[in-house]
């Protein structure tokens, strides 16, 4: 398996796998599914701000990962927020681990100091895997997303990088 930063190419992969999730689960709260004109936009304006989008391949796109500012202002250029999306086939087998690693390695070339994760209540397994990688819940957001017509919380975990 190999991380590396995604491409056009990819963007039909990486569509498979976000609308699979975006569809049927509420690890995100989104209900939009995306388009490949969507995500190759989204890989091309990740390229312009020097953040990365990475996918990790084998066989396939399996997963991908990027992240941004936590919010917009000069005050946050050093805190940032990521999103890990793995195939759930993927799951289990060091692949977000080494996504998460390199993420956090190519943020912390761009100055960024903190780095939150932002957890669907619903997703134990995602919590348990931010924790296990040195994230810490810092805040509960009851009932600020809304998807399958019921609310949802969110947990806030901050690691320093």
């Amino acid at each position: 398996m190999i991380i590396r930063p995604a491409l056009p190419a990819d963007a039909a992969a990486i569509c498979a796998i976000w609308n699979q999730i975006i569809r049927d689960t509420d690890i995100t709260f989104n209900s939009v599914e995306k388009t490949v004109a969507d995500v190759e936009a989204r890989i091309a304006e990740k390229a312009a701000l020097g953040y990365a989008m990475l996918v990790a391949e084998d066989n396939g796109v399996q997963g991908f990962a990027t992240y941004d500012q936590f919010r917009p202002g000069l005050g946050y250029q050093h805190t940032g927020e990521h999103s890990i999306t793995l195939d759930p086939g993927a799951r289990g087998r060091g692949i977000g681990r080494r996504l998460l690693a390199e993420l956090e390695a190519h943020a912390k070339t761009r100055g960024f100091q903190t780095m939150f994760a932002c957890v669907s209540a619903e997703n134990p397994a995602g919590v348990k895997f931010h924790a296990a990688l040195g994230y810490q819940e810092v805040a509960i957001l009851p009932k600020v997303g809304f998807k399958f017509d019921r609310w949802l919380d969110l947990i806030l975990m901050r690691k320093r990088l």
